[in-house]
C-alpha cells in the first residue's frame, strides 16, 4: 500500500484522478489529506470536515472484476470495509442509509464517493473517496452527524483506522474478484439501515409515501415493498428515507 500525505488539497479523489492520467499507479494507492478545502459528496453535496481530526482519504483501486453494469458492488465493497473496521473499534449500532452513508447510533459518520476511471465501456480503475468523522466533536447545522469521539469518548488514530480499512477492502474485492456476488449484496442488504422496518419514503416531486426496505438490485437500485404489495425499485436521487 503506497500512501500519499497532504497537507490541504482540494479534493483527494481530484488529486488521485489526475495523477492516474499522468503514471501507472499502484495497486490501493492512497492519497489522505489533514484538510480539505473542496471535499465533494455524492451528486455534487460538499463534505466539510475540521482540519486534521477526521479521516479524508481515496484509495485508487485497479479494476479486473466488475463490469459497468455491476458497478455497485465496488460502494458495496467499501460500505462493507468501513463498517468491519469500526467494529473492530467497537462502534456501535453500525449501519448503511442507501446507499453508502455510515451510521452509528443512527447518526451519520462516513461519507462514501465512487468515481471509475471508464474507458471503451470497461470500468479501467475506481477511485473511493472516504470521509469519515473521527475526532471532530463540533457539527454546526448539521444535528444528524456525529464522530467516532462523540459515540465512544475515544481518541483514535487516523492513520491506523486508514490502514485497517485498506485491508477490509483488500479482503472484499478479493471475494469479488473470486465471484462471491451473492455473498456481498447478502452482507450489505443484512446491513441497511431500516431494512423490513415500516419506514416512510418522500420522492422527487415531495410526496410521502409509506413502505419496506427490502435490499437492492445488481445496479444499487433500492427495493421497497409498497402497500400494494407491489415491490418497486428506485435508482439514487429518486427518493428520500425520512428518519
Amino acid at each position: 500500500m503506497h500512501i500519499i500525505k497532504l497537507s490541504a488539497i482540494d479534493s483527494t479523489n481530484s488529486y488521485l484522478r489526475e495523477l492516474a492520467s499522468k503514471k501507472v499507479l499502484e495497486d490501493f494507492t492512497v492519497a489522505i489529506a489533514k484538510h480539505q478545502v473542496k471535499g465533494r459528496g455524492q451528486i455534487g453535496s460538499v463534505w466539510n470536515s475540521e482540519k486534521g481530526k477526521n479521516l479524508t482519504c481515496s484509495v485508487f483501486k485497479r479494476n479486473c472484476c466488475v463490469s459497468i453494469d455491476d458497478q455497485f458492488y465496488i460502494s458495496m465493497v467499501t460500505s462493507l470495509a468501513i463498517i468491519k473496521t469500526l467494529q473492530l473499534f467497537q462502534v456501535p449500532k453500525l449501519a448503511v442509509k442507501w446507499p453508502n452513508d455510515i451510521l452509528s447510533e443512527q447518526k451519520k459518520i462516513c461519507g462514501i464517493l465512487i468515481e471509475n476511471v471508464i474507458k471503451h465501456q470497461d470500468i479501467e480503475g475506481t477511485i473511493i473517496g472516504i470521509g469519515l468523522n473521527v475526532n471532530q466533536t463540533q457539527f454546526k447545522n448539521l444535528p444528524m452527524a456525529s464522530s467516532l469521539k462523540n459515540l465512544t469518548g475515544t481518541l483514535f488514530d487516523v492513520e491506523e483506522l486508514l490502514v485497517r480499512i485498506v485491508e477490509h477492502l483488500k479482503y472484499y474485492f478479493e471475494k469479488l474478484e473470486q465471484g462471491k456476488h451473492d455473498f456481498i449484496k447478502r452482507a450489505y442488504e443484512s446491513l441497511l439501515f431500516r431494512r423490513l422496518k415500516p419506514s416512510t419514503f418522500k420522492d422527487i416531486e415531495g410526496n410521502l409515501f409509506s413502505g419496506f426496505i427490502q435490499g437492492v438490485n445488481t445496479n444499487g437500485a433500492l427495493q421497497i415493498l409498497l402497500e400494494d404489495n407491489i415491490i418497486k425499485e428506485f435508482k439514487l436521487k429518486e427518493i428520500q428515507l425520512l428518519y
